[in-house]
């Protein structure tokens, strides 16, 4: 489940690698990045966080963020859920998500399930939120991430807002931070210095998710702000792309959000221009890739209990079959607990590719984890076991699945995923009780 009130450490001894933002060795840091810090609002941007009341924990649980700039755009893109949430409906179906300058957030309750009412309530809040920075209804975007099937208490939020935009500054990220986090254990959040020809521009990303996280966009919210110079086609186009390699491509549970929202708003507040088909498009594309990858694997780190990330590739075999063995793999419990306790036991994975790709027809495969391999043509290798066992003690553990036939100029399927143990049925049978 997402977004209960646990607090948030802000900074966890058992956070996956504390010493830095870009932690995965799955994830390279593109030469273009010449600097990362956990603070930092690209210029053009205000944000902040407070305390309206939703939660009873009295932690924030009502952020805003706000572009100066009259001519930024933007992109956004949407959970796939067929029950999405009030406040995606309203964004996605009586907005601009090319033209946007603020962001509403309410954290402890996704105002979803709630009816007709809840989108009284999302254009309320939306209302608000525009009388209260002074900006058109359209180009505020509104989100929310809670309970489900709760109404939102719009009064409550009102007054927050007002005291948020007396408090928004461009130090204000980390309180903007706080007032999204639910149920996260840790930050996720980081600002990117990208080297480009025409100057430095800021890259600034701050996500939220750690439940109820399914690869066809994770539940999660990701806003990402900078001060570079994009039109709106091309933030569209690096957006999709980000979120499709990212968040895409995760999963904790298995479960679909009804709430799931990415933006990304450019102030163009640097003047560098990020112009299409060019080496600096292609010099922030892999920066913005880069941090996107590194929350998404942040997010699965987090996954309500989690020791473990893993990572299935497959290749081989028809496209759709790589796909499905991939999620079938990813949304295993039996696979998610063996991850749980370091156990590699190729069975369970065996187990997935059967049900993944059903039928009377055999589908031969290998099997190698964190790099033995445990099975071939569908059967047992000899391989030292105890040193296997040791090495899916790491806190990131590679699983590759080989289909027949395989070429070499296909693409493979890539998952990441979560291991699932005691704590996650803690967090989630506790979750409204």
């Amino acid at each position: 489940m997402p977004d209960a009130e646990s607090p948030v450490s802000e900074t966890p001894s058992s956070a996956p690698g504390s010493d830095g933002f870009f932690r995965s060795r799955w994830v390279s840091v593109p030469d273009a990045v010449v600097g990362v810090a956990s603070r930092g609002l690209p210029r053009g941007f205000r944000a902040a966080g407070v305390a309206a009341g939703i939660k009873a924990s009295g932690q924030p649980d009502v952020a805003l963020l706000v572009c100066d700039a009259p001519d930024a755009v933007s992109a956004a893109r949407f959970t796939t859920s067929s029950v999405a949430s009030a406040p995606v409906v309203l964004t996605r179906d009586e907005g601009r998500t090319d033209g946007l300058r603020a962001v509403v957030i309410t954290s402890g309750n996704a105002n979803a399930g709630t009816g007709r009412g809840g989108l009284v309530a999302a254009r309320r809040v939306r209302a608000d939120a525009a009388a209260a920075v002074d900006l058109p209804e359209d180009r505020i975007a509104v989100c929310g991430t809670g309970v489900i099937g709760v109404p939102l208490p719009v009064d409550v939020v009102a007054a927050g807002l007002g005291t948020a935009a007396e408090e928004l500054s461009p130090a204000g990220d980390d309180d903007f931070r706080r007032g999204i986090e639910t149920t996260d254990l840790f930050p996720k959040v980081a600002s990117l210095t990208v080297r480009l020809s025409g100057g430095e521009v800021t890259l600034h990303a701050v996500a939220k998710g750690a439940g109820m996280i399914e690869p066809r966009f994770a539940t999660m919210l990701c806003f990402v702000t900078t001060d570079a110079r994009l039109d709106a086609a091309t933030a569209d186009r690096l957006l999709g792309a980000g979120v499709a390699g990212s968040f895409d491509r995760i999963s904790v549970d298995g479960q679909l959000s009804t709430s799931d929202t990415a933006v990304l708003i450019a102030s163009g507040a640097s003047g560098v221009a990020v112009d299409p088909g060019t080496a600096d498009e292609r010099a922030f594309a892999a920066a913005l890739h880069a941090l996107l990858d590194q929350l998404a694997l942040l997010i699965v780190a987090d996954g309500e209990g989690a020791r473990r990330v893993g990572r299935v590739t497959v290749r081989g075999g028809r496209p759709a079959d790589r796909e499905a063995v991939a999620r079938q793999v990813a949304n295993s419990p039996l696979v998610k607990t063996a991850l749980y306790g370091g156990d590699p036991n190729w069975g369970r994975i065996a187990q997935a590719v059967g049900a993944a790709v059903p039928g009377p027809r055999s589908v031969p495969f290998a099997i190698r984890i964190a790099g033995v391999e445990v099975c071939r043509d569908a059967e047992e290798v000899p391989f030292d076991r105890a040193a296997l066992v040791a090495a899916v003690q790491a806190p990131e553990v590679d699983y590759e699945i080989d289909l027949a036939p395989a070429r070499a100029d296909e693409s493979p399927a890539v998952v990441h995923f979560s291991d699932l143990g005691h704590e996650y049925v803690t967090v989630n049978a506790e979750y409204t009780t």
